[in-house]
């Protein structure tokens, strides 16, 4: 995606809206390439997918969206609210709360949801405590102990 579209500090108008849900289609191909990917398949297919139909690629609604999407689709917009962007400051724990809340049923499945609030103020508060370089060297850690990187 080009930096002008990544990096724009407002919204985006329908143009590079456009070119900015192809990423998913790029994402598939670049899965798509290896057979150790593949499982990531579904995720990356499927994280703009809305519980209610009105999402992309596919517009799959409910369950039709794999549930390892369904998962990602939480995580992914938590992480992109309450994260430093170069076009935005991070938002508080309790306002992302409340924007994922307020999409269960439509933007979100709500079981999902209701899981992933259980543990969301844990993680957030682990992964603050960590800051930027703590958090870049876990998941150097994570990598390295699941992909047998070492």
């Amino acid at each position: 995606m080009p930096d002008r579209i990544l990096l724009k500090p407002g919204k985006l108008d329908a143009e590079e809206f456009a070119v900015m849900k192809t990423h998913v289609v790029h994402g598939l191909d670049i899965v798509g390439s290896s057979e150790w990917l593949a499982d990531g398949a579904d995720v990356v297919g499927g994280h703009h997918e809305k519980f209610d139909g009105s999402g992309y690629p596919a517009g799959l609604k409910g369950e039709a969206i794999p549930i390892a999407a369904r998962i990602f689709a939480v995580a992914d917009v938590f992480d992109a609210l309450t994260s430093r962007r170069p076009y935005k400051e991070p938002m508080s724990f309790v306002a992302a709360m409340d924007i994922l809340h307020a999409g269960a049923g439509n933007h979100f499945d709500p079981a999902v949801l209701t899981r992933f609030t259980m543990i969301a103020a844990g993680l957030h508060d682990r992964l603050v405590e960590l800051g930027d370089d703590g958090v870049q060297d876990e998941l150097r850690r994570l990598v390295i102990r699941y992909f047998k990187l070492a």
